[in-house]
């Protein structure tokens, strides 16, 4: 079974950048669509960004369209998160996943991730 670690968090300003890794420890990623989820405090998880596993579907949640990209390199076992211009409600812990389709909710993807924390504050 695939295993997958996130990294790349970290505290930023508002207006700045981070880019989220997620690698597969274990297993391969080439056939899998790759989900991101992000979880703030006393709130439930929300979707952020998907990937087909090759790339050519992606999906963004409204709130990050536009400064968010998903993007993957399968022949590395590793998706991307680039989020631009960070605002404080980006805030929580992004979490990677792994499904057999692209989907814009959680219930599809069957392996996730422990999570990086963002913390977008000035």
């Amino acid at each position: 079974q695939v295993r997958v670690v996130e990294s790349g968090g970290g505290s930023v300003q508002p207006g700045g950048s981070l880019r989220l890794s997620c690698v597969a420890s274990s297993g391969s990623l080439v056939t899998d669509a790759m989900g991101w989820f992000r979880q703030a405090p006393g709130k439930e998880r929300e979707f952020v960004s998907a990937t087909s596993w090759n790339g050519y579907t992606t999906y963004y949640a409204d709130s990050v369209k536009g400064r968010f990209t998903i993007s993957r390199e399968n022949l590395k076992n590793t998706v991307y998160l680039q989020m631009n211009n960070l605002k404080p409600e980006d805030t929580g812990v992004y979490y990677c996943a792994v499904g057999p389709v692209v989907r814009t909710t959680g219930e599809t993807y069957t392996t996730w991730g422990q999570g990086t924390q963002v913390t977008v504050s000035s």
